[in-house]
């Protein structure tokens, strides 16, 4: 990734803007250990407490990193419960990247997220008919499923 996407100008400008990026060399064995990496690249997103939000593990091209991590982002404010910026970062990524690998997992936790803030289940089942229409064979329609029991 670092021939490829890490310097893609996208990639520079959206991680210098959002996150604080740290690289661990393979031969440090304890941050290895510590962070359960049996690959590289493996790329972890931490709250300030160090709790981890998001990983990935394999190589990601500049097009999907973004979208990737802008989902990660919205998991952050998610965990954070601060719900109309976890909104704002799922909204964006699924507006800028809609046929993302990671448009799935933005349309589910966009769904929860509107719960969450609301405690009206209308959003969970409209997540649900997104990600069957859209992403039938993905995992988070297969996370949406008991939404489906959830009337219109």
């Amino acid at each position: 990734m670092g021939a490829v996407t890490y310097p893609h100008e996208k990639v520079v400008r959206f991680v210098d803007f959002n996150f604080v990026p740290v690289q661990i060399e393979t031969s440090n064995k304890a941050l290895m250990d510590q962070f359960k990496v049996n690959w590289t690249p493996t790329i972890i997103v931490l709250d300030a407490d160090g709790n981890e939000v998001h990983r990935v593990v394999g190589f990601l091209p500049p097009e999907e990193f973004v979208p990737t991590f802008m989902v990660a982002k919205g998991k952050w404010y998610f965990n954070a419960e601060q719900h109309p910026e976890a909104q704002g970062m799922f909204d964006e990524a699924l507006r800028e990247y809609p046929a993302s690998a990671a448009a799935a997992e933005g349309v589910f936790f966009l769904g929860v997220s509107r719960y969450k803030m609301s405690h009206d289940p209308k959003p969970l089942r409209a997540a649900y008919e997104t990600l069957t229409a859209k992403f039938p064979g993905s995992e988070w329609a297969k996370r949406a499923a008991p939404y489906r029991l959830i009337p219109e």
